[in-house]
């Protein structure tokens, strides 16, 4: 057998389960954790700036790719409490990523220790599982159950707290026969599919939600196959966003309060059956559950039984993978198409389309101060269907996916549920790392672009570019505060004239000094048509420079945003994208 230390296993134990990169800061509780992967030679390690920063990189990572674990390192003490909004972000949209905390020695667990803090009750309620592994000889069995909890199931993080004592004694561990534990997977039925297709088949007007539970499957292009085999429109979630394309004859369009298109709300009204696969009926997907519900059939698909019926109660509930869902799903129906006993959707999806090319939201606008709406349209413009999109919370994720078009999974990559402030930087550290070869783009507003602004350093130091475009509508707002008494053009043309004019000092963050301070390039613009040429330039910058590229869109003070409490009560502000239709017209068109 082979003698090692229990953090030297540890190490071992990661390269065997497929990581390759961790994020973190070092500090004396985990340093031998850290002396033992830097012994090992074999695993990256990205140095964030804050400890909550590396969680959310982790998330980031996992998001990104298929298979992806990510791991987030901190010592003990705060790093671990630091970490539980990283935790929190990922349980609530079931990202499995592992967090390793070191700790005080076990002898003076209950002696109110320098930064000993029980982390395990506090990262319970937001983890699968959280341990302090309380024996060295415990280490490989905790890891390796710790990988197979993340992975089983409703995916989801995992704390691992490893007291510094037991970190550094030595066991007897043999990597070169470790194995990874089975993942067992909950799949559907011949029976149920064919129950549940039965039901589809009865409906006129039926439609399929695709959530996120898709993506964790990696089973998009399944989604797509039974879509187009069935030929039933596809209502994406916010999560599961870019299962099926956009420009997809059969893409619907995604519903809800905030994140969501006219369109598609007007097509779930008019549904009479709806299939969901893999998601949770979200409060911003749903709004309120008498209408959404209303003279519908449901089938829920989830990967987790007590998902099923925890916001209502479908018609019928179906405990699967989604994966292997789609997969007894499409053997169904690939056997019901060759009979030819599959009915014709082809009016139905028409209606679908109908709507779609008719309910456009309007984007061309050219006025200055900048109008969020010319922000996307150009976006659409410059970024390729192959960009990967990251955002988190606020009126630049609304009106992104609103207006944004995302053509494949894991292109659009959103902290939907928690939606933490100052998530976008560190988790697009995450993406770009996991996929470097890709176009990033990070979405921000000016106040969460400054929750976590030095982690723009990570970028710059370890040389991870990306794109990232701030939407900043208070930065005129701060020009009026700062002149009262001026008219607006008066405060526009000083911005034009002089962006770093004293009478703005002490009113606000100037995120293109910050960013150039901390090793990164920025642009700034003021006028819709810069936009295009700055995205252009950005990412000119970003190829040559290998660094993150701030674009900061100057926006207008205020715009209102389509949102509501029901989906068939959304107050739509902006013009529909038809010449000559004004705002009050083209509320009337969704009656």
């Amino acid at each position: 057998m082979t003698r090692m230390t229990a953090a030297r296993a540890a190490v071992e134990i990661l390269r065997r389960e497929g990581v390759t990169h961790l994020f973190g800061l070092p500090g004396a509780a985990i340093n031998p954790f850290y002396a033992a992967m830097r012994e090992s030679g074999e695993l990256t390690h990205v140095l964030a700036r804050h400890v909550e920063g590396a969680s959310h990189m982790a998330e980031g990572y996992t998001r990104a790719v298929a298979g992806n674990i990510g791991v987030c390192i901190g010592t003990s003490g705060p790093a671990g409490t630091d970490m539980i909004t990283g935790l929190y972000s990922a349980s609530a949209d079931s990202i499995p990523i592992l967090c390793i905390t070191g700790q005080a020695p076990v002898a003076k667990l209950h002696k109110e220790d320098f930064q000993a803090v029980d982390i395990t009750a506090i990262a319970g309620p937001v983890t699968k599982w959280a341990c302090t592994v309380m024996e060295a000889g415990q280490v490989p069995g905790a890891f390796q159950k710790a990988f197979a909890i993340m992975r089983s199931g409703r995916p989801g993080p995992v704390l691992l707290d490893l007291p510094i004592d037991v970190q550094m004694t030595e066991i007897e561990f043999d990597p070169e026969t470790y194995e990874p534990l089975p993942i067992a997977v909950p799949r559907a039925t011949r029976a149920q599919a064919t129950k549940a297709l039965a039901m589809m088949a009865a409906a006129e007007r039926p439609l399929i939600v695709a959530g996120g539970g898709i993506v964790n499957a990696d089973a998009a292009e399944l989604l797509v196959e039974l879509a187009e085999l069935t030929g039933v429109p596809v209502i994406p979630t916010l999560m599961g966003w870019g299962t099926i394309p956009d420009d997809h004859p059969l893409m619907a369009g995604m519903v809800g309060l905030q994140t969501s298109h006219r369109y598609g709300n007007a097509t779930m009204l008019e549904s009479d059956f709806v299939l969901g696969i893999g998601n949770r009926w979200a409060n911003r997907h749903t709004g309120g559950i008498d209408t959404y519900t209303a003279g519908r059939t449901f089938v829920h698909v989830d990967i987790e039984p007590t998902q099923i019926g925890r916001v209502f109660a479908p018609d019928l509930g179906i405990v699967s993978d989604a994966g292997a869902a789609l997969e007894m799903f499409l053997t169904v129906a690939r056997e019901q198409h060759a009979e030819g006993t599959l009915p014709d959707r082809t009016d139905w999806a028409g209606s679908c389309r109908t709507r779609k090319q008719t309910l456009q939201r309007r984007t061309s606008f050219n006025t200055v101060p900048i109008k969020p709406q010319r922000v996307f349209q150009d976006m659409n413009k410059v970024f390729g269907p192959d960009t990967r999109y990251v955002s988190t919370i606020g009126l630049s994720q609304i009106q992104a996916a609103q207006l944004l078009h995302v053509y494949k999974p894991r292109h659009w990559i959103n902290a939907g549920q928690a939606g933490p402030l100052g998530w976008t930087i560190p988790a697009t550290l995450g993406v770009a790392t996991a996929d470097p070869d890709a176009t990033v783009v990070a979405l921000s507003g000016d106040y969460d672009f400054q929750f976590m602004i030095e982690e723009l350093a990570v970028g710059a130091q370890f040389k991870i570019p990306y794109v990232h475009v701030v939407v900043n509508n208070a930065y005129l707002g701060l020009i009026r505060q700062s002149q009262r008494g001026f008219n607006m053009d008066y405060c526009v043309q000083l911005a034009f004239d002089n962006v770093n004019s004293p009478e703005l000092e002490g009113y606000g963050v100037d995120h293109v000094k910050v960013a150039e301070g901390l090793g990164c390039k920025a642009l700034r613009v003021f006028d819709p048509g810069e936009i295009v040429p700055a995205l252009e330039e950005a990412q000119k910058l970003m190829v040559e420079h290998r660094v993150p590229v701030i674009v900061e869109i100057i926006l207008e003070r205020i715009t209102n945003v389509s949102m509501g409490t029901q989906i068939d009560g959304i107050v739509e502000f902006e013009e529909l994208a038809l010449a000559g239709v004004d705002a009050p017209t083209a509320i009337s068109m969704l009656d």
